[in-house]
C-alpha cells in the first residue's frame, strides 16, 4: 500500500522524497487501517456477551453517539450522531454496546443510508427486539469540500424495525425524544 500511495502523491503532482513527505505513506497505511478496521470485527465480539434477561419492555434510547465513517464514492469523511432506540422482548444489551455497534459498522466504507440500516438490524436480530428506530444525522465532507461545497448541509437517515415501523405512537415517541 505503501507504495501505492508514493505513486499517488506523484500524480497529484507532489515528490514523495520531500522531507515532510516521507513517512506520508507509512501514516496513510497506518491511518486507513484505524479508520477501516470494522471490516476486522464481529458483531459477536463486539457485544461479547453483554445480553441481560430483563422484564422491561419500555423504551430504551441512546442519544447523540458521535460516529466518523469514510464516504465510500470519494473517501472522504462523515461525520455526525446516531441515535438508537429500542423495546426490549425479554433481553436488553449493555449500553456501551449499542456505540460499539455505531462504531464498527461506521469504520467501513460506507453510504449513510446502508449505515444507519446496518446499524438497526444487528440490534434488531441481536435482541430479537419488539422494535428498532436508529436516525443518523451527518456532515459529509464530499459535499463541503469538493462538488457543491455546501457547507451548512445535513444529511438524515432513518431506520425503523417491528414496532418502530408499525406503530406511528412508538415512531413518535422516539422522535420526540431524540430531538
Amino acid at each position: 500500500m505503501q507504495n501505492e500511495i508514493r505513486k499517488i502523491l506523484a500524480e497529484i503532482g507532489e515528490d514523495p522524497a520531500r522531507e515532510g513527505l516521507l513517512k506520508t505513506p507509512e501514516r496513510v497505511e497506518k491511518s486507513l487501517a484505524f479508520l477501516t478496521r470494522g471490516y476486522h470485527q464481529t458483531l459477536e465480539e463486539i457485544v461479547n456477551g453483554a445480553i441481560f434477561e430483563a422484564e422491561s419492555d419500555d423504551m430504551v434510547i441512546v442519544r447523540d453517539i458521535e460516529f466518523f465513517s469514510m464516504c465510500e464514492h470519494h473517501l472522504l469523511p462523515f461525520f455526525g450522531k446516531c441515535h438508537v432506540g429500542y423495546i426490549p422482548s425479554g433481553k436488553i444489551i449493555g449500553v456501551s454496546k449499542i456505540a460499539r455497534i455505531v462504531e464498527m459498522f461506521s469504520r467501513r466504507l460506507q453510504i449513510q443510508e446502508r449505515l444507519t440500516k446496518e446499524i438497526s438490524h444487528a440490534i434488531f436480530d441481536i435482541l430479537g427486539a419488539e422494535g428498532v428506530g436508529v436516525v443518523m444525522e451527518a456532515q459529509h465532507l464530499c459535499m463541503k469540500m469538493r462538488g457543491v461545497e455546501k457547507q451548512n448541509s445535513i444529511m438524515t437517515t432513518s431506520s425503523m424495525l417491528g414496532t418502530f415501523r408499525r406503530e406511528l405512537a412508538t415512531r413518535n415517541e422516539f422522535t420526540r425524544l431524540i430531538r
